[in-house]
């Protein structure tokens, strides 16, 4: 099975985070994807804390034209920014977009009029051909919601 691209439709609960990475774990069978699968449980947090239990988002990870992985999470909040934080030594939370900033080459948002879109790039998992990463995701699949 060629990984990429791929795509879901679900909803931002806790329980999406675990059951997203068992997803995407099957996705990339032998491939060394921990870096990936960090990415995708903080960016997936983010929403359920910063937006909201149950908002609807897409989650989309392609290739690009170099052979990159690219993860995009999409949500219906504009107004609500992702910002990196200084978590104190004792602080259970707020270091995730530290954690993506550290795996990735690169993340940033792109705003559109009913959402936005926090997205990374990560080098291509260990294990996959040039050829499983080039894929763009072009279509939404039915998917896991909470």
């Amino acid at each position: 099975m060629t990984p990429l691209p791929f795509a879901v439709d679900l909803l931002a609960v806790p329980e999406a985070v675990p059951e997203t990475r068992r997803m995407l774990r099957w996705r990339f069978g032998e491939a060394d994807v921990p870096g990936l699968l960090l990415c995708v449980s903080e960016l997936l947090t983010n929403v359920i804390v910063h937006v909201g239990e149950g908002t609807p988002v897409t989650l989309r990870v392609s290739g690009t034209g170099s052979g990159r992985v690219r993860v995009e999470l999409s949500d219906p909040a504009p107004g609500v920014w992702p910002a990196v934080r200084a978590a104190g030594s004792g602080d259970e939370s707020g270091r995730g977009l530290l954690l993506v900033d550290a795996f990735a080459l690169g993340w940033g948002v792109e705003q559109g009029p009913y959402g936005k879109t926090v997205w990374c790039e990560l080098r291509a998992p260990a294990g996959l051909r040039p050829g499983q990463v080039r894929g763009r995701a072009d279509a939404v699949s039915p998917g896991v919601s909470g």
